[in-house]
């Protein structure tokens, strides 16, 4: 079972409600895909780590071959090659690695290197499988790292930390994900970022619900726009200050105190039962 956690934007809560689904989980696999900026490891400081480094292939020119016929440069849609001075030009840091160029290149002048663009850090903390994806600075698109941590094989229930927002590292995050967990605020702004995420799980036919974080008491705009579009909701996460404490310390909520590991418990059973749900009425 794989469970994506996501959130429009970054601070909702969505690295929180991961680390402590996986905990509380027992034998389990956390998953951090935020290869922008992976924080997941900081809770729960695995131990006998080994890293992979996560490389793409980048081309390079044969320029006794390029006869500046510029094919490679119109196809090139991110703009990762120029011909200039009678010399072909390659963009490195925004080269996607579609290999097109490669393939198109009519006089064969373009081959290909390995770049390391990232890697892969993998861990143990208790009874959680630890896989933490970086990608480097400055480089275009983490998406190969992300498929390589979703390629290998995991231990029992898996928890996927996605990307915050909708873009294409937040899709590759949810592809293959059996159940889409929604982090949402209680706030007008976190109603704009809700149905955001919302309409790309939609758009992907994932089961999904809703868990409102930081909830107070009075109005709470995610509820009601969960009530108004008939969403699913989890649970609900009050405002809490020692949570908040435990959190910003870096310490896992459901390895500290019981009421949090009833609540996580809780959460996860509630999940457990939509993918059922889901599976007995596809089949």
């Amino acid at each position: 079972m794989k469970i994506a956690v996501l959130s429009g934007k970054g601070g909702t809560g969505k690295t929180l409600v991961s680390v402590n689904l996986a905990a509380v989980a027992g034998q389990s696999s956390y998953i951090d895909c935020d290869v922008e900026e992976p924080n997941g490891y900081l809770f729960f400081k695995p131990e006998s780590v080994e890293s992979e480094e996560i490389s793409i292939k980048i081309p390079i020119v044969d320029e006794t071959l390029c006869n500046g016929c510029r094919i490679c440069v119109e196809f090139c849609k991110f703009n990762a090659l120029a011909y200039i001075n009678d010399k072909l030009l390659i963009f490195d840091d925004v080269c996607h690695s579609c290999r097109g160029c490669v393939l198109f290149c009519p006089e064969k002048a373009l081959e290909e290197r390995e770049k390391v663009i990232g890697s892969i850090q993998r861990g143990v903390s208790e009874n959680v499988a630890v896989a933490t994806g970086m990608l480097n600075i400055g480089e275009a698109s983490g998406i190969p790292i992300i498929k390589k941590l979703l390629h290998d094989a995991l231990t029992g229930p898996s928890i996927i930390d996605c990307p915050p927002g909708s873009a294409c590292i937040v899709m590759e995050s949810i592809r293959d994900a059996d159940y889409c967990i929604l982090v949402a605020e209680p706030t007008r702004f976190g109603v704009h970022n809700l149905a955001m995420v919302r309409d790309l799980v939609k758009l992907f036919n994932k089961p999904h619900g809703v868990l409102l974080n930081k909830c107070l008491e009075g109005a709470n705009p995610a509820e009601e726009y969960c009530v108004d579009k008939g969403l699913k909701i989890l649970g609900k996460i009050p405002f809490d200050r020692e949570l908040g404490m435990i959190n910003s310390d870096a310490r896992i909520a459901v390895r500290e105190n019981v009421k949090y590991r009833d609540r996580f418990a809780s959460l996860l059973q509630v999940v457990r039962e939509e993918v059922r749900h889901e599976t007995v009425v596809d089949s």
